[in-house]
């Protein structure tokens, strides 16, 4: 088998201009389901952390 490099360089990308507008309103659309998710998982994180290290603090 042959071992040769081969080398490709990208000069510039051609997009049309309402294609990388629908292209970002979809990224921002796909975002929001997304977000909700992480915010729950931190959310119910700090929940646990929270009550956890809560019983170790202001003891008197």
């Amino acid at each position: 088998m042959e071992n040769s490099d081969k080398k490709m360089v990208i000069k510039g990308i051609d997009i049309p201009f309402m294609d990388l507008v629908v292209l970002l309103v979809k990224l921002a659309f796909a975002s929001i389901p997304a977000m909700i998710v992480v915010f729950t998982v931190f959310g119910l994180l700090s929940t646990l952390f929270g009550g956890v290290f809560n019983m170790f603090m202001f003891r008197m």
